[in-house]
């Protein structure tokens, strides 16, 4: 009986998320492709896998009994591929934007490893880039991985690589854009639009609701993301409402970028990649990551400033461990 590796991560999906919708965009397939494989793979094993209603999906017990060794059998395979390949083949990596500027750790990676190809990709967000990991079309991808759902994260390792203070994007035109700095407490007036209509960017719709939830902010109603520059700017003229961004962001046509402050928040990119991920290129990149980060003080945490419970363990962590390593 031959079991392709796609009808696999297919039935994994459904299996964690149990929830055909959430399982299709997780793997940015159509859901009518995605029950169709699944079907294909109840078929091949003679056994119903789901107990499926209008309310909920339950594993039945056979599916419960596929899951973990599914789950080996597809680390198995990627480990494989990237031992065959892996050398060999260029290191795909998201840069999670669209734009001229690769990221900082890119560039020097490149540097340090010249003989190493490291072709950039655009994935649109973490969450889509770690959807691409996972499918093994993806080896690394930047974003903030404390907000990836936990099943998503356990399957994936992480390296903070820095602390990028919160801004909004507004109109020119816009009350709050007369500021040099948007206080947390004048922003309360407006809703902030944090893309919650963009499931590729989920990581930083949690970022968003997080910091609305410590300081009593209102999230505007979530809409289409739009995609590119252009289209942002006409977004932001259409609905008006301040959209959280990092500070840095520009290039949008009528737009202005205002840090946030009293106190400021931040956000933490992390660098993230497939658990066992051997490849040159991916350790010229975390020798890029650690060099850059040091010399530029990334990981310092500005006096008074506002970070997530769960991304300040992060940092902390990797802190406590470098501290250890130079002790040693």
């Amino acid at each position: 009986m031959d079991l392709h590796p796609r009808l696999l991560r297919v039935f994994v999906a459904v299996a964690e998320e149990l929830h055909f919708g959430r399982a299709a965009a997780r793997l940015f397939l159509a859901q009518q492709a995605l029950s169709r494989d699944v079907r294909t793979l109840e078929t091949r094993l003679g056994t119903p896998l789901f107990v499926r209603s209008t309310r909920r999906v339950e594993l039945t017990c056979a599916g419960a009994r596929l899951l973990p060794g599914a789950r080996r059998l597809l680390a198995l395979h990627d480990e494989v591929v990237t031992d065959v390949l892996g050398a060999g083949r260029p290191l795909l990596v998201d840069v999670t934007m669209q734009g001229p500027d690769l990221p900082e750790p890119l560039v020097r990676a490149r540097e340090l490893a010249p003989g190493v190809e490291m072709l950039a990709r655009f994935h649109g967000g973490l969450a889509a880039g770690a959807a691409a990991m996972l499918d093994g079309r993806l080896d690394v991808s930047f974003g903030r991985f404390a907000g990836l759902p936990p099943d998503v994260r356990a399957r994936l390792a992480q390296v903070p690589v820095r602390l990028q203070p919160l801004a909004v994007l507004l109109p020119e035109d816009h009350p709050l854009a007369e500021l040099d700095a948007v206080p947390l407490g004048a922003l309360a007036a407006f809703p902030l639009d944090v893309m919650a209509g963009n499931a590729g960017t989920r990581e930083w719709s949690d970022l968003g609701e997080r910091l609305a939830e410590a300081f009593g902010l209102r999230l505007a109603r979530p809409h289409a993301a739009p995609v590119g520059a252009a289209e942002m700017g006409h977004y932001l003229r259409r609905h008006r409402d301040p959209v959280l961004a990092s500070v840095g962001i520009g290039g949008i046509p009528g737009a202005v970028n205002r840090p946030l402050a009293e106190p400021v928040p931040l956000g933490l990119q992390n660098l993230v990649h497939p658990k066992g991920l051997r490849h040159p290129g991916l350790a010229a990149l975390l020798a890029a990551v650690a060099e850059l980060g040091r010399a530029r003080h990334w990981l310092r945490r500005p006096p008074g400033s506002w970070l997530p419970e769960a991304d300040e363990a992060l940092v902390t962590a990797l802190v406590t461990a470098r501290e250890a390593g130079e002790a040693r």
